[in-house]
């Protein structure tokens, strides 16, 4: 076969700082790919998530998420990353774009003709117990959680675990090989108050021992303390998270609505754009 060339960028996602934040890959035109290409590129590249881009009817693109194991419907920062993509490509203020969850907007702010920030709109989260809570908390050394034990479907499954103090959480040493046995889902070890929060969150199921920043578990994270009186709907709360594998991240969420009807759910941040390359495939 013919080989082929792609052209990606690389992002920094949820920071405005190179070298921090979540790292992704962006392939913006990645028509002839077949997903199994694809899937064998993300794992090359062995990042938390890589995007492939395509057209899409009535949308900006159409973008399929990879983590190095297996693909998804929905993740966050490869979404507000693409939008950064596709707004420096266009020039335009709001993007919409096609997941496997739906159409995400995504809202761009501009200092000048930088796109400085990106909030998106992200599909509404159901809510159910998490059944395997006693194996969670012994697969993470912990012995309880001072909220309920959750899990929040958005795409992904994120389930939440809620701690006293941020140190605490920093301190979270977890067994992987245990938590990967309870399936594919983000785990996000929480603690905090008010408006700040920090958050530390492990997918090895999904090929991510530890993320550096979780889009799609910021929006449910944001409805988990809004259902439980720890924020009142409507709040904006910042999440820090990555610091403790060196890849400071800072992302904003904020619910609207109430426990009874769920409006809206907003995630922000910033990203910056640290390579461009090509990629050779056959």
């Amino acid at each position: 076969m013919p080989e082929r060339r792609h052209a990606y960028l690389v992002l920094d996602v949820f920071t405005d700082t190179p070298l921090e934040g979540n790292p992704l890959a962006v392939f913006p035109d990645a028509a002839g790919l077949d997903p199994q290409l694809m899937q064998r590129v993300a794992r090359e590249l062995n990042l938390s998530e890589t995007v492939f881009m395509l057209a899409g009817e009535g949308v900006d693109a159409h973008i399929r998420i990879f983590t190095p194991a297996t693909e998804l419907p929905f993740a966050g920062h490869p979404t507000l990353g693409s939008a950064f993509v596709v707004g420096e490509r266009d020039g335009s203020s709001s993007v919409r774009l096609l997941t496997g969850s739906g159409v995400v907007p995504v809202a761009l702010r501009r200092a000048g003709e930088q796109i400085v920030y990106g909030e998106m709109e992200q599909p509404i989260p159901t809510v159910e117990p998490f059944e395997r809570a006693e194996e969670l908390l012994a697969a993470l050394g912990l012995e309880g959680s001072e909220l309920p034990i959750e899990a929040y479907r958005n795409g992904p499954v994120h389930v939440y675990v809620t701690l006293s103090d941020p140190e605490e959480v920093a301190a979270i040493r977890p067994d992987l090989r245990a938590l990967g046995r309870l399936g594919e889902l983000d785990v996000a070890c929480i603690a905090g108050g008010g408006a700040r929060w920090k958050s530390r969150n492990f997918a090895p199921a999904l090929g991510v021992a530890e993320d550096p920043a979780t889009g799609s578990a910021a929006g449910p994270l944001a409805l988990h303390l809004a259902r439980h009186g720890r924020i009142p709907f409507g709040e904006q709360i910042e999440i820090t998270q990555g610091v403790e594998i060196g890849r400071p991240s800072v992302l904003f969420a904020r619910v609207e609505g109430s426990v009874e009807r769920i409006e809206r759910v907003a995630v922000g941040g910033s990203a910056v754009v640290v390579a461009r390359g090509e990629y050779r495939v056959q």
